[in-house]
């Protein structure tokens, strides 16, 4: 099978949230697909990261510093930006395309198999099916520790068959509600589903009703709670700026370019495993600063279970050398085109985050949004958090059948006055906010995933 029939093949099993939760939810039918396969997911050691917002930053930022501790790192994330290799790595680097074939072409014929023999009711989904791959391909390669993103909840997730020797609860916010529930209490129960008997659990403490029920689940399980807080630098608005400015010295210190370093650094110190380190995270907006907290919590809770290599000086290295494209990412000005922020804010919590983040960066600049979203998305909240800081917004939609349309997304932003264009096409919708903007303004591309891959892919940017 090529690999361009495998990846048609997945996507013909529709999205991973386009299933019915009543017919694909299901944690026994996962097992019996990996047990068909030989166990894969029992056979490296992992760590297991569920939340809201900030469960990609974290776990990129976590595989960093397990690499830079000189351990075989898996990491294994969704959705991805432009290519579906991106949710599969191994020290960085994707999945081969002619790797990715043959597991799909083993593990669908397995699937295949336990359908017609009754052992399984229907075909495993795409999410499904992306796990079993991921995990074949981690227990073949032999990495020493996989980090896992939990595709969304945690309890019934696909990924939730592991037993991870941590598993780390990032922030918790309303999203995903038709699968999860309706209260922050209902989706934190969803996510604590995560948590083991007797485990290690990182956290951060956040919303009460989130604490509440992580708080009671750890109890009832008699699970280990590791707090993240001692990785947290004290942040006022004022010490926020202070750190993007010691992040433009350093980098004006080093040979780079201050203007362009804007994007950069934060910079601050931090006492981790006995010692001071300098943490110089790429990732931007002061949300950052606990996603970075709970990946530091967690390499020095594997160091204490005898993971070896992990030190102060690989996690400080490790940070630095983090790489999580599309997430506050900055294109500096070049020729015909302005400055380009481009950020997946897709529920309002992240909204907040992009928000906060332009006003560190932005405060007195014409900013020109780009924004799509999918239907489902909370999508007037959305656009009452981030309209009223933009003169413009264009209103698009990536190729996606579950996208709102530029006049839905119109129509959603009415109460926020905002000046919003209806354009169709991301390309197009970008050469449009490039024209309003100037030399002079910023663009900010957000919203979707699928919208921010797209554009990406249009201007030419690298993963």
């Amino acid at each position: 099978m090529s690999y361009e029939t495998a990846v048609a093949r997945m996507f013909a099993l529709g999205h991973e949230l386009a299933q019915t939760p009543t017919n694909k939810f299901d944690l026994a039918h996962m097992r019996v697909l990996l047990e068909a396969l030989d166990h894969p997911e029992k056979r490296f050691p992992s760590v297991l990261i569920a939340g809201t917002n900030g469960k990609g930053s974290t776990a990129a930022t976590l595989a960093s510093i397990l690499q830079a501790s000189g351990l075989k790192t898996g990491l294994y994330t969704s959705p991805h930006l432009i290519r579906i290799n991106e949710r599969i790595r191994i020290g960085g680097k994707e999945i081969s395309d002619s790797d990715f074939a043959s597991l799909h072409g083993e593990v669908d014929r397995v699937a295949e198999s336990l359908v017609q023999k009754g052992a399984l009711p229907w075909h495993p989904s795409f999410f499904e099916m992306m796990t079993a791959i991921a995990f074949v391909h981690f227990a073949r390669e032999k990495v020493d520790l996989a980090v896992l993103e939990v595709g969304m909840g945690g309890r019934l997730d696909a990924t939730n068959v592991v037993e991870p020797r941590v598993s780390v609860i990032t922030d918790i916010s309303l999203d995903h509600q038709k699968f999860l529930g309706n209260t922050i209490g209902e989706i934190a129960r969803e996510k604590a589903g995560i948590i083991r008997p007797g485990g290690a659990v990182v956290t951060l403490p956040q919303q009460p009703e989130a604490n509440d029920v992580l708080g009671n689940t750890i109890l009832e399980v008699g699970a280990r709670a590791v707090n993240a807080v001692p990785y947290v630098p004290p942040v006022s608005p004022g010490s926020a700026r202070y750190l993007v400015a010691g992040a433009e010295e350093f980098a004006a210190e080093n040979g780079g370019n201050a203007e362009e370093s804007r994007q950069s650094i934060y910079r601050y110190p931090l006492q981790v495993m006995g010692r001071q380190i300098l943490v110089e995270t790429p990732l931007v907006g002061r949300h950052q600063l606990r996603n970075v907290a709970l990946a530091i919590a967690a390499a020095v809770e594997l160091s204490e279970q005898q993971v070896h290599g992990i030190t102060a000086d690989s996690i400080e290295r490790g940070i630095r050398e983090t790489r999580w494209p599309g997430r506050f990412q900055t294109i500096p000005r070049r020729r015909e085109w302005p400055e380009i922020v481009i950020d997946v804010a897709h529920n309002p919590a992240g909204a907040w985050a992009l928000r906060s983040a332009l006003s560190e960066r932005y405060e007195d600049r014409r900013l020109i949004f780009v924004f799509g979203a999918l239907r489902d998305k909370a999508i007037s909240e959305m656009a009452e958090i981030l309209f009223p800081v933009a003169e413009r917004v264009i209103a698009t939609a990536p190729e996606n059948p579950r996208a709102a349309s530029p006049e839905e997304i119109q129509s959603a932003a009415a109460r926020t006055g905002a000046m919003v264009e209806a354009i169709g096409g991301v390309n197009n919708a970008v050469e449009r906010a490039r024209s309003l903007a100037g030399n002079d303004g910023v663009i900010v591309i957000t919203g979707s995933i699928y919208l921010v891959g797209e554009a990406m892919q249009a201007l030419g940017v690298k993963i």
